[in-house]
């Protein structure tokens, strides 16, 4: 499991396992890698339902993260009020159908209301829900709400890129597959504004 800290500006994070979650998972794996046919004794896989255990409890750890906490940890009131964007933001994540990895980047823009936030903490927004078992639909509308929530914005815009590892390995094995999901709120509904930020986040301004 992971404990967070915050405080008003900032958070820690510090990797802790649950010693009773690792051992049931642990003997859970113990017994998948023997109904696959291997042997759980052997000198290469002796330590892998431990390490499976740990990998789990990290990459699902977005479970013990509260968005609205990371948001706030870092909220400020500034008058500035045009459009807010960071784009190609890494997230990894589990399709809860296969439990195999999905990744890909994430794009946010919102448009402050009296406050803005760090912006740091939007990709720890993408962290908190992406870091769990996910379908890349739901993420997308849930950090599209914990930032409307949070921050109460004029709008906010959110677009996932992503691949998936369950149609690239196994059933039809597609492998330059993308997939694409969006959600927007507020200004973002009107025409103007979300051409805007999809021509920014397609746009290379370097």
């Amino acid at each position: 499991m992971y404990t967070l800290k915050f405080n008003d500006v900032a958070y820690n994070k510090e990797e802790l396992y649950d010693e009773d979650t690792t051992q049931k998972l642990v003997a859970n794996y113990h017994d998948v890698i023997r109904n696959l046919g291997e042997d759980p004794e052997r000198e290469g896989l002796l330590k892998t339902p431990e390490r499976v255990a740990k990998s789990l409890q990290f990459l699902t750890q977005g479970y013990n993260m509260d968005a609205a906490e990371i948001l706030n940890s870092a909220k400020f009131k500034e008058s500035y009020s045009e459009m807010v964007l960071v784009k190609n933001i890494e997230l990894y994540s589990l399709c809860e159908h296969h439990l195999l990895p999905f990744f890909g980047k994430a794009h946010i823009a919102y448009i402050p209301n009296g406050y803005i936030t760090g912006l740091s903490k939007l990709a720890h927004v993408v962290e908190c829900f992406s870091r769990r078992l996910q379908v890349q639909e739901r993420l997308t509308h849930q950090i599209l709400n914990a930032i409307q929530e949070s921050l109460n914005p004029i709008g906010v815009g959110v677009v996932i890129e992503a691949q998936h590892l369950c149609m690239m390995m196994r059933g039809v094995q597609k492998q330059n597959s993308v997939t694409t999901t969006s959600a927007f709120s507020g200004q973002f509904m009107k025409d103007e504004t979300r051409s805007e930020f999809l021509k920014l986040i397609s746009a290379n301004l370097g």
